[in-house]
């Protein structure tokens, strides 16, 4: 086993014995919400419906768009990285994922949105950004990623977020919906 490898479980191994019924129940269900990332794909929606938040909208479907390209589609089957409950054998809390590990999804699709809320400078950026950590935080308190896979995920979300934002404040000019 790589160095790497054996800090990340050494992380993880810390991370376990904090383990609570009360932190069980809560980072279980935390970490749903960034299932497909339906609470940054709903947030994006819902800002897509008002006209004062629709760059805003625009930025963040876009930045949504490149993580699943960038993250689903290119990283993990190119990398294929395995997860750590296969390397340790822990009480999962959740149904364990079948895909690759790295990069961390769930924290590439929250840092992606929450990075274009930060970057963007809305009132939401705080909030967003917090989310964002615990989904983050779930992930290595249940045991299914490496804390390398989630700061993975944040790099990879950032440049989404980078992205999303440079295409849609180019794309809002056009249509002419600026801020």
């Amino acid at each position: 086993m790589d160095m790497i490898t054996q800090w990340d479980l050494s992380v993880l191994d810390a991370i376990a014995s904090l383990r609570t019924p009360f932190l069980d129940n809560f980072f279980s269900a935390v970490t749903h919400l960034g299932d497909t990332g339906i609470v940054w794909i709903v947030l994006a929606l819902i800002l897509l419906c008002i006209r004062k938040t629709r760059p805003l909208g625009v930025c963040m479907a876009l930045a949504l768009i490149f993580d699943l390209l960038l993250c689903n589609m290119i990283l993990k089957p190119l990398v294929g990285r395995i997860r750590p409950y296969e390397l340790r054998e822990v009480a999962l809390l959740i149904k364990a994922p079948h895909d690759a590990s790295f990069p961390s999804g769930h924290t590439a699709v929250s840092f992606a949105a929450a990075g274009v809320v930060a970057l963007r400078r809305s009132k939401l950026a705080i909030p967003a950004l917090i989310l964002a950590s615990i989904i983050a935080f779930s992930r290595l308190y249940l045991y299914v990623h490496f804390p390398t896979d989630v700061l993975g995920g944040i790099l990879v979300g950032m440049i989404c977020a980078l992205l999303g934002c440079s295409f849609g404040s180019r794309l809002c000019k056009k249509l002419r919906w600026e801020d």
